[in-house]
């Protein structure tokens, strides 16, 4: 696939997926997906109210939400049309974000095997035009969906 078939890919998953989905609706309804290369995706999100907590920074249940997402986004890049069920996630918060900031969403492939991917994902602020600091950082492990229809979409 070609960086703007990849592209046009992932934001197609995306928009066949995200209504199936109420945190994925209530979260990330407003993500932009910028940047899909084969085992790379890059997407933005400006925080709104909806994704603070009482304190008025980022929830940690957001960044984890958007972890999951994220890494799911990253191997679909190779093709998929799905990616199954979570394995095994974590989620490092090392700073904070507010409503109003823009994050920048990148994530990475690290493997897809034939039935589990790892992927690394960081989400950090943008700070005039470019990537900031780090607000949170994961790994997220995928069991992979062993259907024909997932492997004829890889290859």
């Amino acid at each position: 696939m070609s960086a703007t078939s990849e592209l046009e890919h992932v934001r197609g998953v995306w928009e066949r997926a995200k209504n199936d989905s109420a945190i994925y609706r209530l979260v990330l309804s407003d993500v932009e997906i910028i940047h899909a290369t084969r085992g790379h995706m890059q997407a933005r999100l400006k925080l709104t109210s909806d994704h603070v907590n009482s304190r008025g920074t980022i929830h940690g249940a957001v960044s984890a939400a958007i972890i999951d997402w994220a890494g799911g986004m990253s191997i679909v890049t190779h093709g998929y049309e799905k990616t199954g069920a979570s394995v095994d996630i974590h989620v490092t918060y090392l700073s904070t974000a507010i409503v109003g900031d823009l994050l920048d969403i990148s994530a990475v492939a690290d493997r897809v095997g034939k039935t589990m991917a790892f992927t690394t994902i960081k989400i950090s602020k943008v700070i005039d035009g470019e990537v900031g600091p780090l607000v949170s950082k994961g790994s997220h492990t995928k069991f992979l969906p062993v259907s024909k229809e997932n492997r004829t979409a890889k290859e």
